[in-house]
């Protein structure tokens, strides 16, 4: 798996093909998608015309509550594949900690002995809910994809991850740009020796961290930036500096919250 990739959270459907084929493009193999964001046949048009050997990208889908249920799960994953066009999906994730997600699971473990997913795992995702799925299952989740920034870190459950054998990937790294994240003096101020933009430096900083990250940007221009990441290294003064960015809390919404419960458990798909 990539250490980063591109994401298509809040991308249409008819932005997502020319997006996805510019990332490819620009040098991107890791692409995140999800049923939710209804563009999966997008990106599976992108990955066709691309041209690029299907063993060098690297795709994640994931699975919406309401498909909750062996049966529910084995035929959404495959309409999921059908829209990406693929045989094999190399990470299927379920995306919200809401529902039957025990069966869910059961389901993904057998699509993944069939050898229709290479890795499975899990999205927003809490300590005790992670740690409850990985003691009572056969299967540990090969990732959790969560909310991580420099305004909430999650650096304690890193390392929990870690020690269990999960492996963090960041969704909203940029915050989309809450808290003044662009214009932060303590990152710009970091990036300027470096020659780099604050993006760059929250970028490298997650890789530093060992965090797997899916900016999502549909001009060419700030990809090839993202991308641009692999030729400096922050300094430990850096990386603490980083560090004391921390609020510990979301700069979203708290999946424990039970308004955002029941928002995310009613809503369907079409």
């Amino acid at each position: 798996m990539p250490i980063l990739g591109f994401g298509v959270y809040q991308v249409g459907p008819e932005e997502t093909e020319h997006a996805v084929s510019a990332a490819l493009a620009a040098g991107y193999r890791l692409i995140d998608t999800a049923a939710a964001y209804g563009n999966e046949e997008s990106v599976g048009r992108a990955i066709r015309s691309s041209g690029i050997p299907r063993d060098e990208l690297f795709i994640t889908t994931k699975l919406w509550v309401q498909d909750a249920g062996e049966d529910n799960t084995k035929r959404a994953f495959d309409d999921s594949a059908r829209k990406l066009g693929l045989d094999v999906v190399d990470l299927y994730l379920i995306h919200q900690p809401f529902g039957d997600y025990y069966s869910e699971w059961r389901a993904m473990q057998n699509l993944h002995r069939e050898g229709r997913i290479r890795a499975i795992g899990v999205s927003n995702f809490s300590p005790d809910r992670l740690l409850d799925l990985i003691l009572n299952n056969e299967i540990t989740p090969a990732v959790n994809q969560i909310e991580t920034n420099p305004f909430h870190q999650n650096v304690d459950y890193q390392m929990l991850m870690r020690t269990e054998g999960v492996q963090i990937e960041s969704w909203g790294p940029f915050a989309e740009g809450k808290n003044d994240l662009f214009s932060n003096p303590v990152l710009a101020a970091i990036g300027a020796p470096y020659g780099k933009s604050v993006a760059q430096v929250v970028l490298r900083w997650m890789i530093q961290r060992g965090v797997v990250v899916i900016p999502k940007t549909v001009s060419p221009e700030r990809m090839a930036q993202n991308l641009d990441v692999f030729d400096f290294v922050l300094s430990d003064a850096d990386m603490s500096a980083v560090a004391a960015l921390d609020t510990a809390s979301t700069q979203f919404f708290d999946h424990r919250d039970p308004e955002w419960v029941r928002r995310l458990s009613s809503r369907r798909l079409g």
